[in-house]
């Protein structure tokens, strides 16, 4: 599974350091949405105890209603469905399945691209004037929990990751277990303090200032 809907797909995207967005240059847009659709196409959703499954249900009828919800506001404010959409996976009709869902022509405005769906649901936006205009789409919402950069130049993807407002930044995929050491936190309405590495030992250290 690609490294971009693994990001955004697993644990059916209830995630808080899911990366729902997926921005691409407007120059690989089509490429990009091709083969997101290849991907998605590929998923098995089922059983989460049977080892052939790759997405299990949400955790609750009132979630699901709730990704349901954010579908079709997205539709109806204008965002292109590419695949997936509100209804039950096919032969799933009992449990909280909900079909993976990719939308392109997401502007900034549309609330699929600044609220956080907490399910299997990938929003694809696109910039057309380099890694700037990349960086202004990825720091254009409140929240700012965890970010993702790919490139094959790995200095570059380092770059423009020092540039995005997030706690957390993988370059090329990187999973977070391989550095569990490294501090966790947000920005924005993501919150404030860090967990994890020395920085998270620092939340629960008192200082005294001694003067004099």
């Amino acid at each position: 599974m690609p490294s971009a809907v693994q990001q955004a797909f697993f644990n059916s995207g209830q995630a808080c350091n899911a990366l729902t967005r997926l921005l691409v240059p407007a120059a690989l847009h089509d490429e990009v949405c091709e083969r997101l659709v290849a991907a998605v196409g590929e998923i098995r959703t089922g059983d989460p105890f049977d080892a052939t499954s790759d997405l299990g249900p949400l955790v609750s009828a009132a979630q699901r209603e709730r990704v349901r919800g954010h579908v079709r506001r997205a539709c109806t404010d204008g965002a292109r469905l590419l695949t997936g959409g509100p209804d039950a996976p096919d032969g799933l009709d009992v449990g909280y399945y909900h079909r993976p869902t990719v939308f392109t022509d997401v502007p900034p405005d549309l609330a699929l691209a600044h609220e956080e769906v907490f399910g299997p649901v990938l929003a694809v936006q696109v910039y057309d004037s380099g890694d700037a205009g990349a960086v202004e789409l990825a720091n254009s919402t409140d929240y700012g929990l965890a970010a993702g950069v790919w490139s094959a130049d790995r200095d570059r993807a380092r770059a423009v990751g020092a540039r995005i407002r997030a706690g957390q930044v993988k370059v090329n995929g990187v999973r977070t277990r391989d550095s569990l050491d490294a501090p966790f936190g947000g920005y924005g309405r993501s919150g404030l303090g860090r967990e994890l590495g020395r920085y998270g030992i620092d939340e629960f250290v008192e200082i005294t200032s001694l003067l004099g």
